[in-house]
């Protein structure tokens, strides 16, 4: 079963966020814990951890702004 890696709400304020850049490669293996993306915000650029560990599947690409909430990838 698939988790979805979602976009989080930071901050109080925070209504979206540019993923600026994946830490782990499609089709990559990762640690439940480990830093899989990096996403920056008005006021902080955050590593955001893996909540599972399994094999991550990209499905959306760096460099885009996304509101809070969207699926950016999962983890099977």
């Amino acid at each position: 079963m698939a988790t979805e890696i979602i976009l989080p709400k930071l901050g109080f304020s925070m209504n979206e966020g540019l993923l600026s850049e994946w830490l782990v490669a499609d089709g990559g293996a990762v640690t439940a814990g480990e830093p899989l993306f990096a996403l920056e915000s008005d006021k902080s650029t955050q590593e955001v951890e893996a909540p599972v560990s399994g094999t991550l599947k990209i499905l959306k690409p760096v460099g885009e702004t996304y509101e809070v909430g969207t699926v950016l990838g999962e983890i099977v």
